[in-house]
Protein backbone atom coordinates (compact mmCIF):
# COMPACT_ATOMS: atom_id res chain seq x y z
CA UNK A 1 0.00 0.00 0.00
CA UNK A 2 1.08 3.58 -0.61
CA UNK A 3 2.93 5.32 2.20
CA UNK A 4 1.33 8.69 1.44
CA UNK A 5 -2.19 9.99 2.08
CA UNK A 6 -4.05 8.78 -1.00
CA UNK A 7 -7.13 10.90 -0.30
CA UNK A 8 -5.08 14.10 -0.06
CA UNK A 9 -3.45 13.21 -3.38
CA UNK A 10 -6.84 12.49 -4.98
CA UNK A 11 -8.20 15.88 -3.97
CA UNK A 12 -5.20 17.66 -5.50
CA UNK A 13 -5.45 15.88 -8.83
CA UNK A 14 -9.22 16.46 -8.74
CA UNK A 15 -8.36 20.17 -8.85
CA UNK A 16 -6.36 19.50 -12.02
CA UNK A 17 -9.34 17.72 -13.59
CA UNK A 18 -11.75 20.50 -12.63
CA UNK A 19 -9.48 23.10 -14.22
CA UNK A 20 -9.01 20.90 -17.30
CA UNK A 21 -12.77 20.38 -17.69
CA UNK A 22 -13.31 24.15 -17.48
CA UNK A 23 -10.68 24.81 -20.15
CA UNK A 24 -12.15 22.16 -22.44
CA UNK A 25 -15.65 23.61 -22.10
CA UNK A 26 -14.40 27.14 -22.77
CA UNK A 27 -12.54 26.10 -25.92
CA UNK A 28 -14.87 23.34 -27.20
CA UNK A 29 -12.35 20.55 -26.72
CA UNK A 30 -13.51 16.95 -26.44
CA UNK A 31 -12.24 14.70 -23.66
CA UNK A 32 -13.37 11.67 -21.68
CA UNK A 33 -12.55 9.90 -18.45
CA UNK A 34 -10.97 6.53 -19.23
CA UNK A 35 -9.55 3.44 -17.56
CA UNK A 36 -9.77 3.20 -13.80
CA UNK A 37 -11.01 6.79 -13.60
CA UNK A 38 -14.12 5.88 -15.60
CA UNK A 39 -14.59 2.74 -13.50
CA UNK A 40 -14.50 5.03 -10.48
CA UNK A 41 -17.13 7.30 -12.00
CA UNK A 42 -19.44 4.39 -12.88
CA UNK A 43 -18.90 2.23 -9.79
CA UNK A 44 -18.25 4.80 -7.05
CA UNK A 45 -19.19 8.19 -8.57
CA UNK A 46 -15.70 9.16 -7.44
CA UNK A 47 -12.16 7.85 -7.48
CA UNK A 48 -11.70 4.14 -6.87
CA UNK A 49 -10.90 4.44 -3.14
CA UNK A 50 -7.28 3.27 -3.43
CA UNK A 51 -6.55 4.85 -6.83
CA UNK A 52 -3.73 7.40 -6.91
CA UNK A 53 -3.88 8.64 -10.48
CA UNK A 54 -6.32 10.18 -12.94
CA UNK A 55 -6.59 9.33 -16.65
CA UNK A 56 -8.36 11.12 -19.49
CA UNK A 57 -8.22 10.76 -23.26
CA UNK A 58 -8.71 13.26 -26.07
CA UNK A 59 -9.17 12.72 -29.80
CA UNK A 60 -5.93 13.60 -31.58
CA UNK A 61 -7.23 16.89 -33.12
CA UNK A 62 -8.32 18.21 -29.70
CA UNK A 63 -5.12 16.96 -28.06
CA UNK A 64 -3.05 18.89 -30.59
CA UNK A 65 -5.06 22.07 -30.00
CA UNK A 66 -4.49 21.79 -26.26
CA UNK A 67 -0.74 21.35 -26.71
CA UNK A 68 -0.57 24.30 -29.12
CA UNK A 69 -2.42 26.66 -26.76
CA UNK A 70 -1.57 25.26 -23.31
CA UNK A 71 0.56 28.19 -22.17
CA UNK A 72 -2.27 30.59 -22.89
CA UNK A 73 -5.19 28.44 -21.73
CA UNK A 74 -3.91 26.78 -18.54
CA UNK A 75 -3.86 28.98 -15.43
CA UNK A 76 -1.00 28.88 -12.92
CA UNK A 77 0.14 26.69 -11.24
CA UNK A 78 -0.90 24.17 -13.90
CA UNK A 79 1.28 23.32 -16.89
CA UNK A 80 1.15 20.79 -19.69
CA UNK A 81 4.30 18.75 -20.27
CA UNK A 82 4.89 16.57 -23.32
CA UNK A 83 7.53 15.67 -25.90
CA UNK A 84 6.44 18.62 -28.02
CA UNK A 85 7.49 21.19 -25.40
CA UNK A 86 10.15 19.40 -23.33
CA UNK A 87 13.10 17.68 -25.08
CA UNK A 88 13.75 15.55 -21.97
CA UNK A 89 10.17 14.35 -21.55
CA UNK A 90 10.25 10.52 -21.42
CA UNK A 91 6.65 9.47 -22.22
CA UNK A 92 4.59 9.12 -25.42
CA UNK A 93 1.60 11.01 -23.99
CA UNK A 94 1.10 14.31 -22.18
CA UNK A 95 0.50 15.23 -18.55
CA UNK A 96 -0.93 18.29 -16.85
CA UNK A 97 0.97 18.87 -13.64
CA UNK A 98 0.61 21.03 -10.56
CA UNK A 99 3.80 23.08 -10.40
CA UNK A 100 3.21 23.80 -6.70
CA UNK A 101 3.96 20.17 -5.85
CA UNK A 102 6.93 17.84 -6.34
CA UNK A 103 6.90 14.29 -7.64
CA UNK A 104 9.52 11.76 -8.73
CA UNK A 105 7.65 8.70 -9.90
CA UNK A 106 10.50 6.17 -9.83
CA UNK A 107 14.11 6.35 -8.65
CA UNK A 108 15.34 4.61 -11.81
CA UNK A 109 13.08 6.77 -14.03
CA UNK A 110 14.12 10.17 -12.77
CA UNK A 111 11.96 12.97 -14.14
CA UNK A 112 11.33 15.90 -11.84
CA UNK A 113 7.88 17.48 -12.03
CA UNK A 114 4.65 17.96 -10.12
CA UNK A 115 1.64 15.89 -9.25
CA UNK A 116 -0.15 15.12 -12.51
CA UNK A 117 -3.09 13.94 -14.57
CA UNK A 118 -2.34 11.78 -17.64
CA UNK A 119 -3.78 12.74 -21.05
CA UNK A 120 -3.75 9.92 -23.60
CA UNK A 121 -4.41 10.90 -27.21
CA UNK A 122 -6.94 8.79 -29.07
CA UNK A 123 -5.28 8.03 -32.39
CA UNK A 124 -6.53 6.48 -35.61
CA UNK A 125 -6.05 2.83 -36.56
CA UNK A 126 -6.33 1.35 -40.06
CA UNK A 127 -9.20 -0.99 -40.95
CA UNK A 128 -7.06 -3.99 -41.90
CA UNK A 129 -5.90 -6.40 -39.18
CA UNK A 130 -2.41 -6.80 -40.66
CA UNK A 131 -1.92 -3.03 -40.86
CA UNK A 132 -3.13 -2.66 -37.26
CA UNK A 133 -0.70 -5.36 -36.14
CA UNK A 134 2.16 -3.51 -37.84
CA UNK A 135 1.15 -0.22 -36.21
CA UNK A 136 1.00 -1.86 -32.78
CA UNK A 137 4.35 -3.61 -33.30
CA UNK A 138 6.14 -0.43 -34.31
CA UNK A 139 4.69 1.49 -31.39
CA UNK A 140 5.49 -1.23 -28.83
CA UNK A 141 9.13 -1.37 -30.01
CA UNK A 142 9.62 2.39 -29.95
CA UNK A 143 7.85 2.73 -26.58
CA UNK A 144 10.13 0.06 -25.09
CA UNK A 145 13.18 1.85 -26.49
CA UNK A 146 11.89 5.11 -24.99
CA UNK A 147 11.66 3.39 -21.60
CA UNK A 148 15.16 1.92 -21.91
CA UNK A 149 16.79 5.18 -22.99
CA UNK A 150 15.20 6.93 -19.99
CA UNK A 151 15.86 4.19 -17.44
CA UNK A 152 18.98 4.14 -15.31
CA UNK A 153 21.01 1.54 -17.25
CA UNK A 154 22.62 0.31 -14.06
CA UNK A 155 19.39 -0.23 -12.14
CA UNK A 156 20.25 -3.93 -11.78
CA UNK A 157 24.02 -3.53 -11.77
CA UNK A 158 26.68 -3.39 -14.47
CA UNK A 159 26.09 -6.86 -15.88
CA UNK A 160 23.99 -8.07 -18.85
CA UNK A 161 20.91 -6.19 -17.60
CA UNK A 162 22.65 -2.91 -18.46
CA UNK A 163 23.46 -3.90 -22.03
CA UNK A 164 20.04 -3.23 -23.60
CA UNK A 165 19.66 0.31 -22.18
CA UNK A 166 23.24 1.15 -23.16
CA UNK A 167 22.72 -0.21 -26.71
CA UNK A 168 19.51 1.78 -27.16
CA UNK A 169 21.41 4.94 -26.13
CA UNK A 170 23.87 4.28 -28.95
CA UNK A 171 21.11 3.74 -31.51
CA UNK A 172 18.67 6.50 -30.57
CA UNK A 173 18.21 9.81 -28.82
CA UNK A 174 15.18 10.66 -26.70
CA UNK A 175 14.12 13.32 -29.20
CA UNK A 176 14.61 10.97 -32.16
CA UNK A 177 12.44 8.30 -30.57
CA UNK A 178 9.70 10.81 -29.79
CA UNK A 179 9.68 11.95 -33.43
CA UNK A 180 9.38 8.34 -34.61
CA UNK A 181 6.57 7.62 -32.15
CA UNK A 182 4.67 10.71 -33.27
CA UNK A 183 5.03 9.61 -36.90
CA UNK A 184 3.47 6.22 -36.09
CA UNK A 185 0.65 7.72 -34.03
CA UNK A 186 -0.33 10.27 -36.65
CA UNK A 187 0.07 8.09 -39.76
CA UNK A 188 -3.69 7.78 -40.31
CA UNK A 189 -6.16 10.64 -40.62
CA UNK A 190 -8.27 10.68 -37.46
CA UNK A 191 -11.28 12.25 -39.19
CA UNK A 192 -11.40 9.48 -41.82
CA UNK A 193 -10.65 6.51 -39.55
CA UNK A 194 -13.26 4.01 -38.34
CA UNK A 195 -11.22 2.83 -35.33
CA UNK A 196 -9.39 4.66 -32.58
CA UNK A 197 -7.79 4.18 -29.18
CA UNK A 198 -4.83 5.14 -27.08
CA UNK A 199 -1.94 3.18 -28.60
CA UNK A 200 -0.69 2.63 -25.05
CA UNK A 201 -3.55 0.11 -24.68
CA UNK A 202 -2.18 -1.94 -27.58
CA UNK A 203 -4.28 -3.91 -30.06
CA UNK A 204 -6.66 -4.97 -27.28
CA UNK A 205 -7.77 -1.37 -26.85
CA UNK A 206 -8.81 -0.77 -30.46
CA UNK A 207 -12.50 0.08 -30.70
CA UNK A 208 -14.89 1.57 -33.26
CA UNK A 209 -15.14 5.35 -33.09
CA UNK A 210 -18.86 4.99 -32.42
CA UNK A 211 -17.64 4.09 -28.90
CA UNK A 212 -14.49 6.15 -28.47
CA UNK A 213 -15.91 9.40 -29.89
CA UNK A 214 -19.30 9.69 -28.15
CA UNK A 215 -19.31 11.23 -24.65
CA UNK A 216 -21.78 11.90 -21.84
CA UNK A 217 -21.56 13.61 -18.43
CA UNK A 218 -20.84 11.51 -15.34
CA UNK A 219 -20.93 12.40 -11.69
CA UNK A 220 -17.40 12.33 -10.32
CA UNK A 221 -16.61 13.62 -6.82
CA UNK A 222 -19.71 15.82 -6.90
CA UNK A 223 -18.78 17.33 -10.28
CA UNK A 224 -20.00 16.64 -13.82
CA UNK A 225 -17.19 15.26 -15.98
CA UNK A 226 -17.27 13.79 -19.47
CA UNK A 227 -16.83 10.09 -20.14
CA UNK A 228 -17.44 7.54 -22.87
CA UNK A 229 -21.22 7.23 -23.30
CA UNK A 230 -21.19 3.50 -23.97
CA UNK A 231 -19.21 2.81 -20.82
CA UNK A 232 -20.38 -0.78 -20.49
CA UNK A 233 -19.08 -1.91 -23.88
CA UNK A 234 -15.83 0.03 -23.40
CA UNK A 235 -15.13 -1.13 -19.84
CA UNK A 236 -16.16 -4.73 -20.50
CA UNK A 237 -13.87 -4.81 -23.53
CA UNK A 238 -10.97 -3.46 -21.47
CA UNK A 239 -11.48 -5.09 -18.07
CA UNK A 240 -14.17 -7.77 -18.14
CA UNK A 241 -16.30 -7.60 -14.97
CA UNK A 242 -15.43 -4.02 -14.05
CA UNK A 243 -18.09 -3.83 -11.32
CA UNK A 244 -16.37 -6.50 -9.24
CA UNK A 245 -14.18 -5.10 -6.46
CA UNK A 246 -10.71 -6.70 -6.78
CA UNK A 247 -9.09 -8.34 -3.73
CA UNK A 248 -6.68 -6.15 -1.79
CA UNK A 249 -3.57 -7.83 -3.23
CA UNK A 250 -4.65 -6.84 -6.76
CA UNK A 251 -5.34 -3.18 -6.03
CA UNK A 252 -2.64 -1.35 -7.96
CA UNK A 253 -1.00 1.85 -6.72
CA UNK A 254 1.98 3.83 -7.95
CA UNK A 255 3.93 4.02 -4.67
CA UNK A 256 5.76 7.10 -5.92
CA UNK A 257 9.45 7.41 -5.04
CA UNK A 258 9.10 11.00 -3.81
CA UNK A 259 5.94 13.05 -3.29
CA UNK A 260 5.58 16.49 -1.70
CA UNK A 261 2.20 18.22 -2.00
CA UNK A 262 3.37 21.43 -0.36
CA UNK A 263 6.47 22.61 -2.24
CA UNK A 264 7.05 23.50 -5.93
CA UNK A 265 9.15 21.06 -7.87
CA UNK A 266 11.36 23.89 -9.14
CA UNK A 267 12.50 24.43 -5.52
CA UNK A 268 13.49 20.79 -5.06
CA UNK A 269 17.17 20.50 -4.10
CA UNK A 270 17.48 16.78 -3.60
CA UNK A 271 18.55 13.99 -5.89
CA UNK A 272 17.16 10.60 -6.84
CA UNK A 273 18.24 8.60 -3.82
Amino acid sequence: MAKYDVRALQLRILDILKMFDKVCREHNLRYCLVGGTLIGAVRHKSFIPWDDDLDVSMPRPDYELLIKNCKEWLPAPYELVCAENDPDYPLPFAKIQDANSTLIERKHLYYLGGLYMDIFPYDAWPDGKAARWWQATQYAWLKQCLYLIHRDPYRHGHGPSSWAPLLVRKLYTMQGLQRRIRKVLTKYDYAKAHYASSYTDGLKGVLPKRITDVYSPYEFEGEQMMGISNYDEYLTHQYGDYMKIPPEEKRIQHNFHYLDLDHPYRDYKGEAE
